[in-house]
């Protein structure tokens, strides 16, 4: 029982984690927390189901590798797309208007994008196809016959330690550790990642030095939004999670913000390691003491972390700006 939960607790953490890197991006550089970022992962779930009707539209049965290879990076595009115009109309406009006037911009941006999907995609919720699903998997078990031994597969999953993780859970799982190592990668190795580093710092700064403070800022929404995307893909392909709907960024875009703020607001590695945190503690918690309050978890621990240590797991605390 304990196993099995510690392994449903490592998939919510990995998708908390890619939402939250949105969050403690853009608050790293603007100081505002996007509360439009939830429907960002929503839109990138719904981007998944019509892109996928698109291509078995062109083609009726293609290789299901090759749909899901093509898949993930097109909504992560489209995606990223929705989220530098955002930025472009609500933000930017703003940057030098009072922290209020932004706040309410990213609320009205979350009430339009839900509104907006609702009128557009139906207020139906739409599910990926599961013949598509089921194929994902029996390919996944394919491949990862040659990585593990023999007796700890099923032919619905993997065995680790008595517990069971589909193989859906595992390229979820295994997706998310590979982007947030691409990430890091990224921003301690390539110019425009020091570029995002010292905007961080001192904006003014940047400025002054020649670096173009829009263009930094635009990328760095493409950057979060794109892993948003990311988990709305791979939770609409997951059939146990896999009905999409046109409030479901809200709720798990306010668990995200609290595993940001766990692990420290503007840190990165502090959100990756906050995301696990927070699955886990939450997925434990259903499990022993009850699953109807496992949204009120989050929040629990987001009330507690405020109160006894602001700044987080991994967060420092800084003089503010001026």
């Amino acid at each position: 029982m304990f196993q099995q939960q510690l392994l449903n607790g490592i998939l919510l953490g990995s998708l908390y984690a890619l939402i939250a890197l949105g969050y403690t991006m853009v608050y790293g550089i603007l100081e505002l927390i996007n509360f439009a970022h939830g429907e960002i992962y929503m839109i990138g779930a719904y981007s998944a189901i019509l892109i996928l009707a698109l291509l078995t539209s062109v083609h009726s049965s293609p290789p299901v590798f090759f749909l899901f290879l093509i898949l993930l990076p097109l909504s992560m595009i489209l995606t990223a797309s929705y989220a530098a115009t955002m930025e472009r109309i609500a933000y930017r406009p703003l940057r030098n208007a009072p922290r209020l006037s932004l706040i309410i911009s990213a609320i009205g941006m979350s009430l339009f994008f839900q509104n907006y999907v609702m009128l557009t995609q139906g207020a139906r919720d739409k599910v990926f196809p599961q013949d598509i699903a089921k194929d994902l998997s029996l390919w996944l078990s394919e491949v990862f016959q040659k990585f593990f031994p023999p007796e700890s597969l099923t032919p619905t999953g993997l065995t680790l330690f008595g517990a069971q993780l589909s193989f859906v859970d595992l390229l979820t799982i295994l997706s998310s550790i590979i982007l947030m190592v691409i990430l890091q990668l990224f921003i301690k190795r390539t110019k425009t990642g020091k570029a995002m580093r010292a905007t961080a710092q001192d904006v003014n700064m940047c400025k002054l030095v020649g670096i173009d403070v829009d263009r930094i800022i635009r990328v760095t929404f493409i950057i979060g939004s794109s892993l948003a995307a990311a988990a709305g893909v791979l939770i609409a392909a997951n059939l146990k999670y896999g009905r999409v709907h046109y409030f479901m960024g809200w709720i798990i875009g306010l668990k995200a913000f609290t595993a940001a703020v766990l692990g420290g607001i503007g840190n990165i590695p502090g959100a990756m390691v906050g995301g696990f945190v927070l699955g886990i503690i939450e997925s434990l918690a259903a499990g022993f003491i009850s699953s109807e309050y496992k949204d009120v978890y989050a929040f629990v621990i987001l009330i507690t972390v405020l109160i006894i240590k602001p700044t987080g797991l991994l967060g420092e605390r800084v003089p503010e700006k001026m």
